[in-house]
């Protein structure tokens, strides 16, 4: 009876443990949204000397653990007069809800237990609970998704069919749609082994590189322009090159973020981690006139704090420049001295930035070679020398044309950096810090010295960081199904969302880590799960019980970011040149549309020839105004970092693929394909159009509907042959002359239809 005995009560107990209040989970949120203003971190704001987010001040005067009724936060919340009522009324803030009071009661009767935010403490590896169905789960992921299906009431989704599974898997991971001829492939080939040799050959296509960039260069606000005032041209593209070579050679990713904050203070460092210590170089400049170099000083000091707080932590740290953050632990001191640690780098306030030579290496080799040419005839001087000296150095003039430049950091004396109260630049009465991480998060061990960008980047990839491996496996997650584990990827403070699957996240997050930051391997473990593989149908009883999809129990389905939008277009139309690498490219632009731009004013020429089917990657960014076809589709500006492109679905973007030149010629040229290689019958074309698009054959209906309208447009263009004409010469590709002018315009007009179906832009 005793060993019963004890069994029963340490069951108890761990029931009592599992509906336990947690303050991260439930109490924290209230006390943020509704109390934290005036009763938390920001002591310029605070009120009565009371903060709600610390155990040891709220129980001094709000709080008494184990008894509710005597403490003071549940006599002001359910306060009936407004003069004692919390919060009050003229905070604009609703009341606390009877289920929260309840909550906030049982919380303190309980102990009035603190904990600390999820994110703010380091990720332990959890154990990968047992599968409901062994059979459904294929590795650690499936475990614990299964074990919130089971917790919700849930059934996953079935597999997805294999058309379905290769045009995702292309679109996930080099962001291009497959060839008909690989779904065929992969359609045909049942074994177990496909799925995975498809998914390495795509990981190791130059093509992932690209994928991933997308992503990172919205994290680091790449753009071709300095942003402020003109707006001005500026080289910079062999960062973004970087960045693509350093996902397709899975550079680890603590390396990547060494070398893009502190490449240039690395032992010996070479070519490219110079380049990549352009990251410091990306923010916003002006080269205005007049303008105040102290004030823009103090914009590029907040610009690199916010975004690298950003990037790699997740953290809303910005919020710190004016005074302390009203809901995290971070102070006005924790931002400036974080702003320290880019003190050194070597920039003009004002004016426009000095750009560095980078010559590949062969252009090196060359140069030298020249250089020791030109030396040797220098020592001599009968004419034939001179005439070959000069000779020799209009080569290497040429040569010294072709060495591309960047922007790079190179460390100076760092200038002093000082707390600026309220933000304001033009007071120098604050405090002078030196660099140093968030107190709360610890210290640098610097012992004797100054701490560096490099001290820096260790830091953020040191095993006992919290921040960074979490946020980068969350913004991976949310690129194969649609959302973030924890929703929003630019806050992991504690007014950002919760994970809804925080064991799931630890556990990734550590096994990053702990596999040496390699990002292949963690891509290949999320899109080789059940989880990832399952249909994006969801069953009415799954769409009723979680509209959402917070709980996975059926894949994501979502538009194709815009340069995915435009690279599929070009795909499917056979346009596409898919050279990896290179400067910017300018694609079909509307006349006129940069006429809002002086000093000086420009002219927008798009290019010819293969670099108007680039990529959309490689599209010029220009800040202020940026391209429209791709603002359509929501690509950021990239003045502040965007971990999270808004996707909306507006009438424009239909409008963008009817009538945008890219669009239009593309439906052109693969409609001159269709009539040359899609099959001898309207309905064989018909069908090739939809496979090529859609790695699927068309409807019954889908067939007839497109047919129909291929008959009524033959009409109409046989009967308006210079519209027929007009619609052929619209871009630079030329159209066929061997195709009549009002067949080419009809077949045209279906594949625009193709391309501007909504399955064709959507990664289902």
């Amino acid at each position: 009876m005793g060993g019963v005995g004890i069994g029963t009560s340490s069951a108890a107990e761990a029931e009592s443990l599992a509906h336990r209040i947690s303050f991260s989970q439930q109490i924290r949120p209230i006390l943020a949204d509704r109390c934290f203003t005036c009763h938390g971190p920001d002591e310029g704001t605070r009120e009565a000397d009371l903060r709600l987010d610390q155990r040891e001040s709220a129980t001094k005067q709000a709080i008494r653990p184990g008894r509710s009724a005597d403490s003071l936060l549940i006599k002001r919340v359910t306060a009936n007069h407004p003069d004692d009522r919390m919060p009050p009324p003229e905070s604009k803030k609703p009341p606390l809800t009877p289920a929260e009071i309840e909550l906030l009661r049982r919380w303190i009767d309980e102990g009035a237990v603190y904990d600390e935010h999820w994110a703010f403490v380091r990720p332990q590896r959890p154990p990968v609970p047992a599968a409901p169905d062994p059979a459904w789960a294929i590795n650690a992921i499936d475990h614990f998704i299964a074990q919130k299906h089971r917790a919700e009431g849930l059934r996953p989704a079935p597999q997805a069919d294999a058309r379905t599974l290769v045009r995702r898997l292309h679109f996930d991971l080099v962001g291009l749609p497959p060839r008909p001829e690989d779904v065929e492939a992969f359609a045909a080939d049942p074994s177990p082994a496909a799925y995975e040799k498809l998914v390495d050959r795509l990981l190791a296509s130059p093509h992932f590189g690209e994928r991933m960039a997308i992503y990172w260069l919205d994290v680091v606000r790449y753009g071709d322009t300095c942003g402020y005032h003109s707006d001005n041209h500026r080289d910079i593209w062999l960062y973004r090159d970087y960045v693509i070579e350093a996902f397709n050679s899975n550079k680890p990713f603590d390396q990547f973020t060494r070398e893009q904050l502190a490449g240039d203070l690395l032992p010996g460092a070479t070519r490219q981690q110079k380049i990549a210590s352009g990251y410091n170089r990306l923010l916003l400049t002006t080269e205005e006139g007049g303008a105040q170099p102290k004030e823009y000083e103090a914009k590029y000091a907040a610009d690199r704090v916010r975004n690298t707080a950003t990037a790699w932590m997740g953290a809303t740290m910005g919020c710190a420049q004016c005074h302390n953050h009203k809901y995290d632990p971070y102070t006005m001191r924790d931002f400036y001295s974080f702003a320290a640690f880019f003190a050194d780098v070597k920039e003009k306030a004002v004016g426009r930035q000095e750009q560095t030579p980078m010559p590949t290496p062969e252009q090196a080799a060359e140069l030298a070679r020249l250089d020791a040419e030109i030396a040797a005839l220098k020592a001599h001087a009968d004419e034939p020398s001179k005439a070959k000296l000069a000779e020799v150095q209009k080569r290497r003039e040429a040569l010294l044309q072709q060495i591309p430049t960047t922007l790079i950091t190179e460390s100076v004396p760092p200038r002093t950096v000082r707390i600026l109260p309220r933000g304001n630049w033009q007071d120098a009465s604050g405090e002078v810090v030196q660099p140093a991480v968030p107190a709360f998060l610890g210290k640098l061990e610097t012992p004797g010295r100054r701490a560096t960008r490099l001290d820096l980047a260790n830091w953020l990839v040191a095993r006992d960081n919290p921040m960074v491996a979490r946020v980068f496996v969350n913004r991976v997650w949310k690129l194969l199904f649609g959302q973030g584990i924890a929703r929003t990827l630019d806050d992991c403070g504690t007014q950002g969302a919760r994970p809804t699957h925080p064991e799931l996240l630890d556990w990734l997050a550590v096994e990053f880590v702990e596999s040496g930051w390699n990002v292949k391997r963690l891509v290949k473990l999320m899109v080789m799960s059940r989880t990832y593989r399952q249909s994006s149908r969801g069953t009415a009883e799954s769409l009723q019980k979680d509209p959402a999809n917070l709980w996975l129990a059926r894949q994501g389905r979502f538009r194709l970011d815009a340069e995915l939008v435009r690279d599929n277009a070009l795909a499917i139309s056979g346009l596409l040149v898919p050279k990896v690498g290179g400067p910017s490219v300018k694609p079909y632009q509307p006349d006129g549309y940069w006429d809002f731009l002086n000093f000086p004013k420009r002219q927008y020429v798009p290019d010819p020839g293969e670099n108007q089917y680039r990529r959309g990657l490689y599209t010029y960014w220009q800040r202020t105004l940026f391209h429209p076809s791709l603002q359509a589709f929501d690509a950021p500006s990239r003045e502040e970092s965007c971990p999270e492109r808004a996707r909306s679905n507006t009438p424009l973007q239909a409008l963008v693929l009817l009538n945008d030149p890219t669009y239009v010629e593309a439906a052109r040229v693969f409609a001159a394909r269709l009539l040359r290689q899609g099959g001898a019958s309207d309905a064989e074309r018909v069908a090739s159009a939809m496979r090529q698009a859609l790695a699927r054959n068309p409807t019954p209906d889908e067939s007839r509907i497109l047919l129909r309208l291929l008959e009524k447009h033959r009409q109409e263009y046989r009967h308006d042959e210079p519209a027929a004409r007009a619609l052929a010469q619209v871009g630079f590709a030329k159209a066929p002359e061997d195709i009549p002018p009002a067949e080419l315009a009809a077949w045209t007009s279906v594949a625009r239809t193709v391309l501007n179906l909504h399955e064709t832009v959507t990664r289902q």
